[in-house]
């Protein structure tokens, strides 16, 4: 069975399919354009490299809020880490209804996310309203020159749309039609094969949530 890695962006998972949105993916079989668009500042060298490190790690291109190109009743595990913070409401509940539809019944799907408790814990010592607000990243600056704006058509916001705990994440997950949604401590998973899946991928400030299609797998017969 397939196993899935929504947004892996630089740390795609070996022996699962990565996706990503970036632009850095579809550039990646255009070398040609990102050498124009390097020169023109329109991206900047990191990009650049991460563009060369997308096209060797076979990271493939897919906006999960619309369509997930795998079949449906065909994977045994979705993993996404601090994307669904870059969605809005809408668009997560999208993506959760594309994992459902993926997951074979009795798949399993595992999302880390900034713990938004994490940050309001550290507020109520410190009391620093201002680096509460940085922390969240539920802001942006707007874009000023001309090359700015130009990257933030090209890119898009890359701030955080919204904030979970456990708790919020569990509902939303069951609200979409998941079973059992639970928080898991780092390190600790109830996926059966996570193979080489990094289970503490940003612990300090990440909540981890998993959660069950319904119904029970069965192997097709040979």
């Amino acid at each position: 069975m397939t196993r899935i890695n929504i947004g892996c962006g630089q740390t795609p998972t070996a022996g699962w399919n990565n996706y990503d949105n970036s632009l850095s993916i579809r550039l990646a079989k255009h070398g040609w354009l990102v050498s124009l668009l390097g020169k023109f500042g329109l991206i900047a060298h990191q990009q650049r490299q991460f563009v060369s490190y997308a096209r060797k790690s076979n990271i493939s291109f897919a906006d999960a809020t619309r369509r997930i190109p795998e079949p449906t009743n065909s994977a045994e595990a979705v993993y996404t880490s601090h994307m669904v913070e870059h969605l809005d409401l809408t668009e997560v509940r999208n993506f959760l209804g594309e994992a459902l539809r993926v997951l074979a019944p009795g798949g399993m799907i595992r999302i880390a996310v900034p713990d938004i408790s994490v940050h309001i814990n550290e507020y109520l010592e410190t009391k620093d309203a201002n680096l509460f607000i940085e922390q969240t990243l539920m802001t942006c600056e707007k874009p000023k020159s001309l090359i700015e704006k130009i990257k933030f058509v090209m890119v898009g916001p890359r701030h955080h749309h919204w904030m979970y705990d456990g708790c919020s994440l569990c509902k939303l997950l069951a609200d979409v039609g998941f079973d059992d949604p639970r928080a898991v401590a780092a390190g600790e998973t109830t996926l059966p094969n996570p193979g080489s899946l990094d289970l503490s991928e940003r612990a300090r400030e990440s909540v981890y949530v998993e959660a069950t299609k319904p119904g029970v797998y069965q192997a097709k017969a040979a």
